[in-house]
């Protein structure tokens, strides 16, 4: 017997190069978080830090109802509907001029000078009804509150202020 290994024998196989790897790795990584944070995939974790926050949004009326924009959530002329342009009413009573625009702050948490609170009575076609704590007029806020909030709060404090 030969123990001298034949020609075919001596084949090596080729080395794989780990540290070439791992710039590529990192270079990936570094675009995928790039892409994550311009595109703001991980908004599901933005919410949660409004949800203590008071919040601002300027509602005014628009062939007909009570409208608002928030360029910062996307919406343009959302519309309030379903008892709610009637509940804005009440709150807006003493506003000379609310027409033309008003600031209506609102928070999952109460605020000093807050002047309705709004109760959860329960969720329909992906809003969710509420009712005022201190009168059965009740309207349902549509699906754009998740811009502001993750789940629907519990309670609304709003407060409706002049522009001006």
């Amino acid at each position: 017997m030969n123990s001298e290994a034949s020609p075919q024998d001596n084949t090596t196989q080729p080395r794989f190069r780990w540290k070439r790897l791992i710039p590529i790795l990192l270079i990936l990584v570094l675009l995928g978080l790039s892409i994550v944070w311009k595109y703001d995939l991980l908004s599901s974790s933005k919410p949660g830090a409004r949800e203590n926050a008071i919040m601002v949004i300027a509602p005014y009326r628009y062939q007909g109802t009570w409208v608002f924009d928030d360029a910062s959530v996307g919406l343009a002329r959302e519309p309030f509907v379903a008892g709610v342009p009637e509940m804005i009413d009440v709150i807006v009573k003493d506003i000379p001029s609310a027409d033309d625009g008003f600031r209506l702050l609102f928070s999952a948490k109460a605020f000093p000078g807050y002047q309705k609170k709004l109760v959860w009575l329960r969720g329909d076609s992906g809003g969710n009804y509420y009712r005022f704590e201190d009168d059965p007029m009740e309207g349902w806020i549509c699906p754009a509150m998740f811009k502001y909030y993750s789940t629907a709060p519990k309670e609304l404090y709003v407060k409706a202020e002049s522009k001006s």
